[in-house]
Formats: C-alpha cells, structure tokens, sequence
C-alpha cells in the first residue's frame, strides 16, 4: 500500500466515522494515491486512521457501490482504474442527461417539492461541513430529476452516479461557493417555471465540475 501520503481525520470529525473515513479514502484514491490494481488492507488503513476496522470495512463497501473499489473474495478491496476519460465521459454524460430529466421534471414540479429545493439551497449556503453539504447536493440534485417521467432516463442517471460519485466539494477549490451560485440560479428557473432555463443552468453547473475535477487531479502531485 502506498507511503507517499498521510492518512488522518480530524478530531472533530469521529461523528459518523465510516462516512469520514470513505471521504478520506475517496479523495487518496481520486487523487492517485492508491493506485488502479492496488490491494486495500483494512487492517493497515485502520491503523494509519486511527479507528477499528468496522467504519473501514463500511467506507470500502460505499466505495465498491460508487464504483472506485471492487471487493473480492480472499483478496479483499482493490482500486479500480478510472482514467480523466472515464471522468470526462461521466461527467459529460451527466451534462446531457440531468439536463434532459430536469427540462422534464419542472413541468410536474409541485409547490412541495420547490420548497424542499429552497430548504436545500439554504442549507448549503449556510452549512460549515463538508459532509453535509455534501449530503445536501446530492438531495438536491435527486429533487431535481424525481418528478422526470422517463424512468429510464433517471435510471441511466442513477447508474452514472454510481460510477462517480458526487463527492467533489472537498476535492475543488472555490467549490462550494460556485455550487451554491449556481444552485440558487437553478432554483429561480424553476421557481418561475422556466423549465429550459433550468435545464440549461444544470447542464452548465455539471459541466463546470466536470471540467474542473479534470484540471484538479491532472494538477494533483504524483
């Protein structure tokens, strides 16, 4: 397993550990630490945290579903190979989809559902945490496509989320601030039922994290 890097949590993040732990883990392996083909020992991560091995037994776990690891009998966790195409084919994939769901969606929005958008864009302009900014997002964006009537649509969306995961808040300077821009932006459109407007901001948002991510693991040291 590689040396090159220092695993640590910090001592006001033991709140829900695993989740913690799977954002460390995330982010070395996004960034290169660990390499494609690389045996994750749960023991050694364990001790370098400074935690049991049940969070890291969890964190690998939510990794294999958001298709970074792969579990396998008698070997245990590996670190699948995901290139800068596989994260510009995702991400470009995602532009196009959401947009497409989300065009769909607000014309079967109801006042409910505009006011859980509101709720979440406040949130995270006033979250502190990263984690729960994080879980915000993630909500936000599942609103935005929940009332698309083309199921396959949301399903082929869902899959590609589970190939990368929508974690990159702690990954990308300015990250939150420009999310929380371009979430209130989005929340406008629809608010004044601008369905082609708000298709238009969500394919512009992802595509800006997208590109961005790229730029920041091509400029991570080795």
């Amino acid at each position: 397993m590689s040396r090159k890097f220092e695993l640590r949590l910090e001592s006001h993040e033991l709140d829900t550990l695993h989740i913690k732990v799977c954002r460390v883990l995330r982010e070395a392996i996004l960034r290169g630490h660990f390499q494609p083909g690389e045996r994750l020992v749960q023991e050694e991560l364990a001790s370098s945290l400074g935690v049991s091995r049940m969070p890291v037994r969890e964190a690998l776990r939510k990794l294999e579903t958001e298709g970074l690891v792969i579990i396998e009998p008698h070997r245990g966790a590996i670190v699948k190979s995901l290139s800068v195409e596989d994260i510009q084919e995702i991400y470009g994939l995602r532009s196009q989809f959401e947009k497409m769901a989300v065009e769909m969606s607000v014309e079967h929005m109801v006042q409910d559902d505009i006011d859980q958008l509101e709720e979440l864009v406040v949130a995270m302009e006033h979250s502190k945490d990263a984690t729960e900014f994080i879980e915000c997002n993630i909500e936000f964006h599942r609103l935005l496509i929940s009332r698309c009537p083309w199921k396959r649509l949301v399903t082929f969306i869902e899959t590609l989320w589970n190939g990368f995961p929508q974690q990159t808040p702690q990954m990308l300077r300015d990250q939150t601030e420009k999310s929380n821009k371009e979430h209130r932006e989005i929340l406008q459109a629809i608010k004044k039922g601008n369905a082609a407007e708000a298709g238009k901001l969500v394919h512009g948002h992802i595509k800006r994290t997208g590109d961005n991510l790229v730029k920041s693991l091509q400029e991570s040291p080795e």
